[in-house]
């Protein structure tokens, strides 16, 4: 059962003591991502994410980071998403403090080296173009653009190479300073230590920290007129394609009703769209669907790679089977798979110390509250079909539909019919 402590500078911990591990994961979210950067300074957020990694007056390199951590059998990372930045490790329990000293020190004590900032430069260029080169990535690049379109939602959280490019170091850290506060930073800790040993533990390292910039809220999303078609040609053997549609926000209470249709329409090798698409019409190898969740807005997309030559029956069967949803209600025997398959995946993910820790602290960072994993699987079991029809039939329609598509062809034309052209 989670824990939650308030320091005295507004910096968030939440804590969930797993005595039954030999290992201590912490987390460190701050509320800063993608959807904060205005377009000059798109790329902002991920870009600092690396700089932190490059060393700290303490540790001034990223192998002093990297070995205090790896030196322990531990391990040592971080992401950058559209609303949030989480930088975390995972150590063995007797090795807590370290850990959270490392990631402590990398929040607080980074040196931004201008040499370090020219070499992150080239590395974060060099991961723009490795997802502007793999097309199952580009393809999902173009399904945003199309969701969220001109929004800072819609762009690639790594930025461009001219925003990349443009970045210097006053702009880096003027960044850090507005929004890696205290009040806008949670640490989420999970493993073989106790709430009050966690507690103190932080309050030592990060109990002086007084950054009190103050950042600017995010662009609201109140959605967009913009195009729902967007092809990109490439000349190479599998065409890959996005099919999208609006969804919902993590603070909407039918998002759980949302999710587990998702589940049946494409997670897993039982689903859906896996039965049809890929086993009895042999269209595609790989399929699978996912849902995003943010403050204000979300969606239901689909990915495929399929042969070229038939990428329009595939289009066609995808949206058969979305529209199924829509038109015939779920079995009850199909729905009980389905949530014992979502709730069987979040019970095992959340054995590991590391899943909780990010399990708390993303909840706790977006919502400033946590929901316990019994509590979801209440909401789980509670979804009927009838609740899935009735999302169904207010999300899914050729109107609301987005398609992406990457591959070697030359027009769109065709394609109009799948979203009511």
């Amino acid at each position: 059962m989670f824990q939650k402590a308030l320091l005295g500078n507004g910096l968030r911990v939440v804590t969930e003591s797993m005595p039954h591990t030999r290992s201590a994961s912490i987390c460190i979210f701050i509320r800063g991502g993608s959807r904060y950067e205005s377009e000059v300074n798109a790329g902002i957020s991920h870009f600092v994410e690396h700089v932190l990694f490059r060393g700290t007056h303490k540790r001034p390199t990223s192998c002093d980071i990297s070995t205090e951590i790896e030196g322990v059998g531990g391990v040592l990372n971080g992401a950058t998403d559209r609303e949030t930045t989480v930088y975390w490790c995972k150590v063995p329990q007797p090795h807590f403090e370290s850990g959270l000293d490392v990631l402590s020190d990398m929040l607080t004590g980074s040196r931004f080296d201008a040499d370090d900032i020219e070499k992150e430069r080239t590395v974060i260029i060099e991961e723009i173009n490795m997802t502007y080169d793999a097309p199952s990535s580009r393809v999902g690049l173009l399904i945003d653009d199309l969701i969220w379109h001109g929004h800072p939602l819609g762009r690639d959280i790594a930025g461009t190479r001219k925003s990349v490019g443009s970045m210097t170091r006053p702009k880096l850290v003027g960044y850090v300073k507005r929004r890696y506060t205290p009040e806008n930073t949670v640490v989420s800790i999970a493993g073989n230590v106790t709430h009050e040993e966690a507690v103190a533990a932080v309050a030592k390292v990060l109990g002086n920290w007084s950054e009190n910039g103050v950042g600017q809220g995010f662009k609201a999303y109140t959605g967009n007129t913009g195009p729902r078609l967007k092809l990109e040609y490439r000349d190479i053997e599998q065409t890959h394609l996005c099919l999208a549609i609006p969804g919902l926000s993590i603070f909407d209470p039918r998002h759980y009703v949302l999710d587990i249709m998702n589940v049946i329409l494409g997670e897993g090798m039982s689903c859906r769209l896996f039965s049809q698409v890929r086993d009895r019409l042999g269209l595609a190898y790989s399929i699978h669907s996912f849902v995003d969740h943010l403050s204000d807005t979300g969606a239901l997309t689909i990915y495929a790679g399929v042969d070229t030559s038939k990428l329009e029956l595939a289009i066609q069967a995808i949206e058969d089977e979305v529209f199924r949803l829509r038109d015939q209600l779920i079995p009850e025997a199909e729905l009980t798979k389905a949530k014992e398959l979502a709730k069987g995946h979040l019970l095992l993910r959340l054995e590991d110390s590391r899943s909780v820790a990010g399990w708390q602290g993303s909840q706790e960072v977006i919502k400033t509250e946590i929901m316990t994993v019994d509590q979801v699987i209440e909401k789980i079991d509670a979804v009927t079909p009838e609740a899935i029809a009735s999302m169904a039939a207010e999300l899914i329609g050729l109107e609301r539909i987005r398609i992406a598509v990457v591959g070697p062809i030359k027009s769109s034309a065709k394609l109009k019919k799948f979203i009511g052209l």
